[in-house]
Parts: C-alpha cells; structure tokens; sequence
C-alpha cells in the first residue's frame, strides 16, 4: 500500500469509529448531569445547605451568548491594540 492509501484508508477507519460512537449516544435514555448536579450539590448537601439558583441565571434566552459576546468584542480591542507589541519581533524594529 502506498501512503495515500494508507491515508485515506485511516479517514474511512476514523469516520466509522465516530459514527458508531456517535450511534451508541444517540440510543443511550439517560440523561447526562452537569457539574453543578453531581458534584456542588453534593458537597453542598454534605455541608448541610441546600441548593439554590446562581445570581446570574445564564440558562434564560441568549444572554449567555451575549457575554461571549462582550468577551469576544474586549478581548478583540485588547489584541488590536497591542498587536504590534505581540505580533511583532523588537530586534527587527531596534534596527
């Protein structure tokens, strides 16, 4: 076999791995837990309190997309304008 065949049969062999992954989640009827569910409330039970709702309840509507939203659009101003101190070799600019 020469390397393109061995490529390609590599990415078939992948592919079919996945869908068979991807089959046995889909007819799995359980629910999976979240962090919040298996491990806070248990050691918030454990301390003697109960569970309770976050102050910022990011599971109503888009508000959880609008704060990556604000992170993507700060953090984006931070890069431009830093861009040159980053991206930048200082030898290349000294000379």
């Amino acid at each position: 076999m020469n390397k393109k065949m061995k490529q390609t049969a590599l990415v078939i062999f992948s592919l079919c791995v996945a869908a068979v992954f991807m089959a046995l989640l889909m007819t799995k009827d359980t629910q999976w837990s979240g962090v919040d569910e298996t491990v806070v409330e248990k050691f918030a039970e454990e301390a003697g309190r109960e569970a309770r709702d976050p102050y910022i309840n990011t599971d109503q509507g888009d508000i959880l997309l609008f704060v990556f939203l604000l992170a993507g659009v700060a953090g984006g101003f931070v890069l431009g304008y830093y861009y040159r101190d980053v991206f930048t070799d200082k030898r290349v600019l000294e000379l």
